[in-house]
């Protein structure tokens, strides 16, 4: 049996097309290719490059949720391709010795196989990655670990990190590890028992959401990015509506992205090539998580964004769902 159209392949045939795009602009997916340099990401950026290229061994970065971490990170990883050696972990919510490997796998060590690594202790697994990361000091490339989403980091494997920092030459750590995380990861590294490791840690920076005046630009840079052609109209949003946004979202690059996209569809469905402000406070009727600067929108107005939702849905895949 052969499966219906998702919403997303509707999406793209139809959404993008209204509005003359290749993508969907405000996909909550993280994709570099849509990073934006506000304030904020452009400093922890620079902050992580001159530090990288200065060869300091321990870095963090602490952001909000859904301020952009992810994307700052792959950001990141484009940007040191052919610069140095990359690994990234997104998921480190693992013990000592599977982080240990996968770190392992990252770095395509090749002289044990998979199976064979879960016999080597600790001991065993940190050898082999000093071995490795040696062995790239010697031929003058560095290697940059970048740890996602750390604040779900066990304490024990926190301490394997720290064990890894400890590798160096004379002249040079063998490895520099850069972690990104929620604030929870500064309260985890306040721990007494992690006092070594938070010592080693030698730059750090926060990323926080949006200023308001930013969120305007924000909206064009996306919609230019995922433009079909040059003749895409990227001043969808009335600036009013782009305001209300800000406003709504509180500068907090997901939300953004969520209200923005709702916006898009609700348009499409009106047959409109313009976001009003009225568009957006329909989007935000339906969007939960919202600031508390959102004030709860009255019965009708939230049932009429439902109904132009079903409207919208009824259209794209009839009246069968």
């Amino acid at each position: 049996m052969t499966a219906g159209p998702t919403a997303s392949s509707s999406e793209r045939l139809m959404y993008t097309t209204h509005f003359s795009l290749l993508t969907a602009p405000f996909s909550i997916t993280p994709d570099s290719a849509f990073f934006y340099p506000h304030e904020g990401a452009q400093s922890a950026l620079n902050m992580l490059l001159v530090a990288l290229r200065s060869g300091e061994g321990f870095l963090k970065v602490v952001g909000e949720v859904g301020c952009g971490k992810t994307v700052l990170c792959r950001h990141l990883l484009n940007i040191l391709q052919g610069e140095c050696v990359t690994a990234y972990i997104p998921n480190p919510a693992m013990e000592p010795n599977d982080l240990l490997r996968a770190l392992m796998q990252e770095l395509n060590i090749q002289d044990f196989s998979s199976a064979d690594s879960h016999n080597f202790t600790r001991f065993g697994l940190l050898n082999a990655l000093r071995d490795c990361l040696v062995k790239h000091a010697e031929s003058g490339r560095r290697v940059v670990l970048l740890v996602d989403e750390a604040q779900a980091i066990s304490t024990e494997s926190l301490e394997s990190l720290r064990l890894l920092s400890n590798l160096e030459t004379e002249k040079q750590k063998l490895l520099q590890l850069v972690l990104l995380g929620q604030p929870e990861l500064d309260v985890r590294l306040s721990h007494p028992e992690l006092r070594q490791l938070l010592q080693r840690i030698t730059f750090s920076e926060y990323l926080g959401p949006m200023a308001a005046l930013r969120v305007p630009g924000y909206l064009v840079h996306r919609l230019s990015t995922a433009a079909a052609s040059e003749a895409t109209n990227t001043g969808v949003f009335e600036i009013a509506a782009a305001q209300e946004i800000a406003r709504l979202s509180g500068g907090v690059p997901r939300l953004v992205n969520i209200l923005a996209h709702k916006c898009l569809m609700l348009a499409f469905g009106e047959s409109k090539h313009h976001v009003t402000v009225r568009h957006v406070r329909f989007a935000a009727a339906d969007t939960p998580g919202l600031g508390g600067s959102m004030h709860r929108r009255a019965s009708s107005e939230r049932a009429w964004g439902h109904l132009a939702y079903k409207k919208l849905i009824t259209a794209v895949f009839g009246e069968s769902i």
